[in-house]
């Protein structure tokens, strides 16, 4: 499934339609790469006018790491879907036999442990979004308030939403030590990411009621 180089119009028929995969897993990952982007956007937006050169540097840090998330975001949008069509494959396995159903609750398990590791990097990744939404907000362009604004709250809807499916994924998993460590690990992230969202909106309308 190539979903980058679809159009926006076809993306987005995709997943509308009845095709179950991409999902929400993916939209998230997206989520998170338009979130990215916008921090991208407002360092090119400062980058080389003359008024704001004291946050010249600064800004071409985000925007080339900004970049790089946005990339990885979109790979990981692309890997859900296809990890979410491993785990459908493994339940269309044969299951007449107790060997069968032994491979097939095997398949199931490993395709469930990446269905939940897929989202889980998209949240790992995510927590380095706050850091340049901040810089953004602080050293970039203020005539793009709104649109770093824009990349707080996609940055929030990313993070439930790929700890969510973590969380769904691990429901089918037996491995108790996996499901623990994984949980963990999502929890911490998403509180990060969730804490760092609150503090950055907080900034936001207070300059919007400025």
């Amino acid at each position: 499934m190539n979903l980058v180089g679809l159009t926006l119009d076809q993306y987005v028929r995709l997943l509308a339609s009845a095709a179950p995969a991409p999902g929400g897993g993916s939209a998230a990952a997206l989520a998170a790469a338009l979130s990215a982007s916008l921090c991208a956007m407002v360092a090119r937006l400062t980058v080389g006018k003359e008024k704001y050169r004291d946050g010249w540097e600064v800004m071409e840090k985000v925007r080339d790491a900004a970049d790089e998330l946005a990339g990885v975001f979109l790979n990981l949008a692309e890997q859900d879907a296809e990890a979410y069509n491993e785990v459908l494959s493994a339940l269309k396995l044969p299951k007449e036999t107790e060997a069968q159903r032994s491979i097939r609750q095997q398949a199931i398990e490993k395709g469930m442990e990446h269905a939940a590791a897929v989202p889980l990097a998209t949240l790992e990744h995510l927590s380095r979004v706050p850091d340049l939404v901040r810089e953004a907000l602080e050293r970039g362009n203020p005539n793009c308030l709104t649109d770093a604004g824009v990349a707080v709250q996609l940055l929030r809807a990313a993070a439930v939403g790929a700890a969510d499916n973590v969380r769904i994924n691990l429901a089918g998993i037996k491995n108790g030590e996996v499901v623990e460590a994984m949980s963990t690990r999502m929890a911490g992230f998403r509180a990060q990411v969730e804490s760092a969202a609150r503090e950055l909106e907080r900034i936001v309308d207070q300059r919007l009621n400025s």
